[in-house]
């Protein structure tokens, strides 16, 4: 590491040690670290454009260092993270602490703001460069639950700017290993209303139990149908669609008691062949067949399905694109790889970026207790950054 980039990596620690510093959890207000970004930029005398949300108590930010010119590169990164209630830290986990072990702990330093640290460091070195070539910073809120300001910040910058940027690098954690695909995810909310009665009824009654059963099992064969009929792709883990459902709340009020109501969640992470909304109107199809047979017991049987998560579309770019060009040039890199989580990177290719994912530190670290990221990942991310700068001057 030579000394400007080892000089740009400590100013990194330091932004890094601001930005864990404010806990902002998704779904949360999170203007008191907008606030800091946007005072940094105003400091270098970098104009910045907010996107609120419509109840305008959060906002991305996004700005352009460099000539307004097409041909530019986003670089995109979350402010908000995820909880820390229950999870067994050994620090404070909203303070950047030194592990001696030349690993960074604190929430957030891993996923994703140890990438937001390295773009702001290197910023007065974009200054001072004789850029042709734009360089954007696009930073959203509530990525963690569910990224809900990404289509929206996306879209915005296609519209603000008069030029056309050309590519978006989104800086979550992949040990600086190019990402050229992620998974799609959904989820979505079912409830069966069916009629309560005495258990001994049950063949004049309709249990919501036993049909959001059948739901649930039709929903398994559904993935495995997919699996069958050949839509696999083994550049992921599991190489294929998955649809689970993780969460059945409370149903019924006793065992000998039918139960009215029941109500599951499951989340569909499509491989880019498939589309989850294509696996919704097939569950749809079945859950009109059920009604039919049902209601001929119960008129008022029904089910019914919304988003509880909205659909983030999968990312698949390919390798003859410039960006992957460019990401393997400055992440000194040649393979390309995939990753089964969703990210923003989706939604920024569906908005006409060539896109794709590199950033610091190990998707392993993220969400769990004593999460790092370690000074050789903030450092080599930094000499990216760098390298970016140059050839964004020739």
């Amino acid at each position: 590491m030579d000394i400007i980039t080892r000089s740009v990596k400590s100013k990194a620690v330091e932004i890094l040690s601001t930005l864990v510093s404010f806990p902002v959890l998704g779904g949360e207000s999170n203007s008191a670290i907008a606030e800091w970004i946007e005072s940094y930029l105003t400091e270098h005398g970098i104009v910045f454009k907010n996107v609120h949300d419509p109840k305008e108590n959060k906002r991305s930010i996004h700005c352009r260092i460099g000539p307004a010119v097409d041909g530019g590169v986003v670089l995109s990164g979350h402010m908000d993270v995820v909880p820390v209630e229950g999870q067994p830290w050994n620090t404070d986990p909203f303070v950047l602490t030194d592990g001696g072990d030349d690993k960074w702990y604190a929430r957030g330093s891993c996923d994703m703001k140890g990438f937001i640290a390295c773009c702001l460091a290197v910023l007065p070195d974009m200054i001072r460069a004789d850029l042709k070539k734009p360089i954007y910073f696009a930073f959203s809120y509530d990525e963690e639950i569910g990224c809900l300001a990404g289509d929206a910040l996306a879209k915005d910058i296609i519209e603000y700017y008069s030029e056309r940027p050309q590519f978006a690098i989104i800086g979550e954690p992949s040990m600086l290993q190019p990402v050229v695909g992620q998974k799609g995810i959904v989820i979505y909310k079912t409830t069966v209303n069916g009629s309560a009665g005495h258990s001994s009824r049950i063949r004049n009654e309709v249990s919501a139990i036993h049909e959001a059963s059948r739901l649930i099992l039709w929903l398994e064969e559904k993935m495995n149908t997919l699996i069958d009929a050949g839509h696999v792709d083994y550049r992921f883990d599991p190489p294929h669609t998955s649809i689970h459902c993780g969460k059945f709340l409370q149903s019924g009020i006793a065992p000998n008691v039918i139960s009215d109501q029941a109500t599951f969640y499951w989340d569909v992470r499509v491989i880019p062949k498939d589309k989850a909304s294509n696996i919704l109107a097939d569950f749809t199809l079945y859950c009109r067949e059920l009604e039919g047979k049902n209601k001929k017991r119960f008129p008022d049987f029904h089910i019914s399905t919304i988003e509880s998560h909205p659909d983030v579309p999968p990312l698949d770019t390919p390798d003859h694109l410039d960006v992957v060009k460019l990401i393997r040039k400055i992440s000194e890199t040649e393979t390309l790889s995939t990753v089964s989580y969703a990210a923003e990177a989706g939604q920024f290719s569906a908005a006409g970026f060539e896109t794709v994912i590199c950033g610091p530190g190990d998707i392993a670290q993220a969400h769990r207790a004593n999460e790092f990221v370690s000074n050789l990942q903030l450092g080599k991310c930094v000499a990216m950054l760098l390298r970016l700068v140059d050839i964004s001057c020739a």
